[in-house]
C-alpha cells in the first residue's frame, strides 16, 4: 500500500517517517507550502496513493485564542478539504485529534463517543475538523491523543529535562490530569490498529494517568536533574487558553481491538529519556 505522509518534519511526522522506513513501506511525503490544507487546489494525491497519514495541524493552543480563524482554517476546513480529496481518490485518511475537544471537567475517562464540548479556540478548531471528516464520507482512522512528546522537537519532556538540570526549583501545575503519550508509541498503536483494519474514531495514549506535576517529577528523576519540583495550581500560571482539569481519554475500545493494554506511560517515558536529543 502506497502511503502519503503529510508534514514529516513535525514531532509526530518524524516518528511516522522513521517507522515507515523501518517497515520498508513505500511512501511519499508532502509539506508546506506545496501541500497546504488551506488551499484545496494544492491537495493532489500522488498516483496509487491508498493511505494518507496527516500529521499537519495548527497546534498553538494559546495562539489559537487570538487567531481562531486561522486555527479553524487548518484544523477544521483544511481537514475537510483533504478528506474530500481522499474520498475522491479512494484513499484512507489517518488523522489525529485531541483531548481538548472535551470540556475537561469529567470525573471518569472520556469514552470515544462521549459528547464533545470544547472550551478553547484550539479545541473548537479540532472539533470542526472532526465534523468535516465525518461529513466528507472519506474512509478514515481518527485517533484522539494527549500530552504528546518525543526525544526530539519542542515538547514538555525535553523542556522539563533541560530545566531540571539548570534550575534549582520548578513549579508545575498539579490540578490538571491526563495521559502522556510517546509519539513513537502512538505510531506503533496506529499501525497495530491498521493491521486490524480499524476504521472510525479511537483514543490512543500511553497507559495510566498523572498530573503535569507528577509527569515533571518523573522526568527530572529520570534525567538525574537536581531541581526540586513543586506543585502549584493552574491559577498561579494563567494562560490565554484554559487548560482542562481532567481530560483522561478512555482506552477501552483501542485495547479491546488490540487485545492488550496500552504501554504504561512510565515505561514509555523511560525509553524516550534514554534517547533525548540535545
Amino acid at each position: 500500500m502506497s502511503t502519503l505522509l503529510v508534514s514529516p518534519d513535525g514531532m509526530l511526522g518524524r516518528a511516522f517517517e522513521q517507522e515507515l522506513v523501518r517497515r520498508g513501506d513505500p511512501f511519499t511525503t508532502r509539506r508546506l507550502p506545496d501541500f497546504d490544507l488551506t488551499r484545496p487546489e494544492t491537495l493532489t494525491l500522488p498516483a496509487a496513493t491508498r493511505r494518507v497519514i496527516l500529521c499537519a495541524a495548527y497546534t498553538d493552543v494559546d495562539g489559537a485564542e487570538a487567531d481562531e480563524l486561522r486555527a479553524t482554517a487548518v484544523n477544521g476546513r483544511g481537514v475537510g478539504h483533504l478528506a474530500e480529496a481522499c474520498r475522491a481518490a479512494g484513499a484512507l485518511l489517518v488523522h489525529f485529534g485531541t483531548d481538548y475537544v472535551f470540556a475537561g471537567d469529567a470525573r471518569a475517562p472520556y469514552a470515544v463517543d462521549a459528547p464533545i464540548g470544547p472550551r478553547t479556540a484550539y479545541g473548537r478548531s479540532k472539533a470542526a475538523g472532526e465534523r468535516a471528516l465525518l461529513a466528507s464520507g472519506a474512509e478514515h482512522l481518527y485517533l484522539r491523543t494527549s500530552w504528546l512528546y518525543a526525544p526530539w522537537g519542542k515538547n514538555f519532556v525535553r523542556t522539563i529535562a533541560a530545566l531540571g538540570r539548570s534550575k534549582p526549583e520548578l513549579k508545575v501545575v498539579d490540578d490538571q490530569r491526563g495521559r502522556p503519550t510517546s509519539a513513537e508509541e502512538l505510531v506503533r498503536t496506529t499501525f497495530a490498529l491498521l493491521q486490524q483494519d480499524a476504521r472510525g474514531f479511537f483514543h490512543a495514549t500511553d497507559g495510566g494517568e498523572c498530573s503535569w506535576f507528577g509527569f515533571a517529577q518523573a522526568i527530572v528523576a529520570g534525567t538525574g536533574g537536581s531541581a526540586r519540583v513543586v506543585p502549584c495550581t493552574s491559577a498561579e500560571f494563567p494562560r490565554p487558553a484554559p487548560r482542562p482539569a481532567y481530560s483522561v481519554l478512555d482506552l477501552a475500545r483501542t485495547e479491546a481491538l488490540l487485545g492488550r493494554p496500552m504501554r504504561p506511560w512510565r515505561e514509555a517515558l523511560a525509553d524516550v529519556l534514554a534517547r533525548l536529543e540535545p
